[in-house]
Formats: structure tokens, C-alpha cells, sequence
């Protein structure tokens, strides 16, 4: 089985040493192990990643909860064969609904095979697309859309997600957030093609660069911004010169994004890829 442990937590000595011992006591397997100290911060983060023999989940649940208590650390147990036959996504949301509907039509279809236990927003735009998918929707927005980010970290735990999908969620994820649910479990739509046009306007962008062929990209999302290539899929079209910027998001929105998402969302879900050292490998 494999397993994913993560830890966050207030600096300071050994607080790796016992989930590491308690691991290999139990005759797990290591693949992957990073560790980081925020000095500025005093936060200390931490990804295990391991194969347990079967049957043992619960009690490296148990074992991790007590470490947990004594240590203050902030951890975590996760593992993709828990749930392989239908992952719980958390979609999360702001204003463009096409992204969040492509996704969730495509869970409805059969095409990814997940459930969409919660869609989450920091704007209420979405509220009507998860009623009409009998999806229920969650507000952790303030009244400006900046997000409560310990709301929306509660919100994982309480739906038992597996993995958080980003469809055109317009705010940054802390790397508190990030480091929480690290190792291929957060994925983002972003609409312009990578590394060539990131930031928030890459249409735009892009147009000013007169190019004639625009893209979406659907990536992994890691703590540290970065540290290498973690692109899942990516999906272009072209246009003919002279074609009006309004058209260029048009088609990108409506057509492109959706479907480089839905596609990136597949390939993880169906374990084709995942992410490993930061970087997409397969499967």
C-alpha cells in the first residue's frame, strides 16, 4: 500500500525522528523524504512518502495521532489505494463556472472516476452549478473574497478528500495549505500555457505577444513554486491573425480549459501519472 505522510508544525528538534523510526519499525519501504525549515517563519514541513505492507493503515493512523499530540505537529496519513475505486475531490471555485461544470459533468459521466464530495468557494458564484450536480457547497470567503484558509483546510478533513482541484480558484494557496496536502493530491487549471505565460492574464499576455496558438495548463501545485515541471496535461488551439482577444477567451474558456482540465483530472484519478520528487512521472 502505498502512503503519503505529511507533518507541519511549529520548529524544533526531532520532530522528524519519530515518524521515521515508527515507519521503518514497521517495515515500510521509503521512496521519498523532504524536509524543510522556514527559519523566517519557524515552521518546520514534511513529506514521507512510503510503501506499508497491507493491514497496517489503522494502526499508522493511530501511531502518527499519538506522535502528533506529543510532537504539535500538524499530520497527516493519506493513501491513494484507500479509496482507488472512487476518490473524494474537493472543486474549488470563485467566479468561471465552466471549469467546475466540465469536471463535475465528467464525474456524472463516468469519465472520471471520483465523487465530488464538496465544491468550495471564496465566492458564491458556484453555489447554483453544485445545487444542480446535488453537490454540497461551501463558502470560506470573507466579504472582499479573501479566503479563510484554516476554514478551507477543515473542510478537507471534515469531506475526507483525496484530492483538491483547483477550476479556476483566483487565490494563492498558502504553503502552510500546500504543505498539508502535499504529493500529488492539489491539481490547478491554470489558463495559459507553461512556462511561457503564468500570472493572471496570460491571455492577455500571450495576445501582446502576438501569438497565434493559446493553451491551459493542468499542473500539480507544490509549496515550493519553483521546483521543477509538474504539468499533468496540456491542451492548444490556434487562431487565425486578426482574431479579437474577446474571441481568444471565449473559446479558451469555454472549450479549452474546460477539457485540459477534465483530461489532467482523469490521468491522476486513474493513476496514469503522479507526482514524485516534485516532478510528473508515470505511473
Amino acid at each position: 500500500m502505498d502512503v503519503v505522510i505529511t507533518a507541519l508544525g511549529p520548529d524544533n528538534v526531532g520532530l522528524a525522528d519519530p515518524i521515521i523510526h515508527y515507519v521503518t519499525g514497521q517495515g515500510a519501504s521509503l521512496s521519498e523524504i523532504q524536509m524543510y525549515d522556514h527559519d523566517e517563519a519557524q515552521l518546520f514541513a514534511m513529506l514521507c512518502r512510503l510503501h506499508l505492507p497491507d493491514g497496517r493503515l489503522d494502526l499508522l493512523e493511530q501511531a502518527m495521532q499519538k506522535i502528533a499530540e506529543k510532537t504539535g505537529l500538524a499530520i497527516r496519513v493519506w493513501s491513494p489505494d484507500k479509496r482507488a475505486d472512487r476518490p473524494r475531490i474537493a472543486l474549488c471555485t470563485t467566479y468561471r463556472t465552466e471549469t467546475p461544470r466540465a469536471v463535475l459533468q465528467a464525474v456524472r459521466d463516468g469519465r472520471i472516476r471520483a465523487e465530488v464530495a464538496v465544491v468550495i468557494g471564496n465566492r458564491k458564484k458556484c453555489e447554483p452549478l453544485a445545487e444542480e450536480f446535488g453537490v454540497p457547497f461551501e463558502l470560506i470567503g470573507e466579504a472582499d473574497g479573501s479566503a479563510n484558509e484554516d476554514a478551507m483546510v477543515q473542510m478537507f478533513d471534515r469531506y475526507e478528500i483525496d484530492y483538491v482541484v483547483l477550476a479556476r480558484y483566483m487565490r494563492i494557496l498558502p504553503p502552510e495549505t500546500c504543505w498539508q496536502f502535499a504529493g500529488g493530491r492539489i491539481i490547478n487549471l491554470h489558463h495559459g500555457l507553461l512556462p511561457g505565460f503564468p500570472g493572471f492574464r496570460p491571455y492577455h499576455d500571450a495576445y501582446a505577444a502576438r501569438m497565434l496558438t493559446f493553451g491551459a495548463t493542468c499542473h500539480f501545485i507544490i509549496p515550493e513554486l519553483d521546483a521543477g515541471n509538474q504539468t499533468i496535461n496540456q491542451e492548444t488551439f490556434a487562431v487565425r491573425p486578426g482574431t479579437p482577444l474577446e474571441e481568444v477567451i471565449r473559446r479558451g474558456e469555454q472549450v479549452n480549459e474546460p477539457s485540459c482540465l477534465v483530461e489532467g483530472v482523469r490521468r491522476v484519478i486513474d493513476r496514469e501519472v503522479k507526482l514524485h520528487f516534485h516532478r510528473v512521472v508515470v505511473s
